[in-house]
C-alpha cells in the first residue's frame, strides 16, 4: 500500500484469482443474502423464521443460500423443539463461520464511516471494560501495522504432498 492507502499501480494483481484467498471468498459469499445471512447467525439469530423476518427476505432464497452455507461448512444445523411443537432446525455458525466474524466486523466500520458517515447501529466492545475494539492489521507476534506499511506480496504455491 501507499502512503494515500491505496494499492501501488501494478499491471496484474500480486497473485493469480484463482489462488487469491480474497476472490475465493468472494466466490463463496459475494452476494448480498449470502452476507446478510452471516451478519444475521454473528448476531445470534439463527432460525429460519427469525432470519426471514429479521431480512424480509423469500422462503425459497432463504432456503437456498442457508443450504449453500451448510454445504460449504459456514454453518451448521442444529435440531431444537419449542414445547409442543415439532422438532425444527435452527443455523449455527462452524468455527469456520466464526472466523468471518473479523471481516464482517471490518465491513461494518467501513460500512458505518463511508455510508452511514458515522452513524452506527451498533458496537463492537470488550466485556466487562465496554472498551471500544476495532478490526485492524498485526503482525503474528500482536504489533499492530497501519494500512500505509502493508503491501501484498505474491507467495509461492507449497510443493504438491
Amino acid at each position: 500500500m501507499t502512503d494515500s492507502a491505496s494499492p501501488s499501480r501494478r499491471d496484474e494483481a500480486a497473485t493469480p484469482i484463482e489462488r487469491c484467498g480474497m476472490a475465493r471468498a468472494a466466490e463463496l459469499l459475494g452476494d448480498r443474502w449470502t452476507l446478510l445471512i452471516v451478519r444475521e447467525a454473528l448476531y445470534g439469530v439463527t432460525r429460519f423464521e427469525a432470519i426471514r423476518a429479521d431480512l424480509d427476505i423469500p422462503r425459497t432464497v432463504l432456503s437456498k443460500r442457508l443450504r449453500h452455507l451448510v454445504d460449504v461448512g459456514v454453518l451448521k444445523k442444529r435440531s431444537y423443539r419449542e414445547p409442543g411443537q415439532r422438532a425444527r432446525e435452527q443455523y449455527v455458525l462452524t468455527t469456520m463461520g466464526v472466523e468471518l466474524a473479523l471481516p464482517m466486523i471490518a465491513l461494518m466500520h467501513w460500512g458505518e464511516k463511508h455510508i452511514l458517515r458515522g452513524e452506527a447501529g451498533s458496537a463492537i466492545v470488550e466485556r466487562g471494560s465496554d472498551a471500544p475494539l476495532h478490526a485492524g492489521l498485526v503482525t503474528n507476534d500482536g504489533r499492530p501495522v497501519g494500512l500505509a506499511n502493508a503491501t501484498f506480496r505474491p507467495m509461492t504455491p507449497k510443493a504438491a504432498a
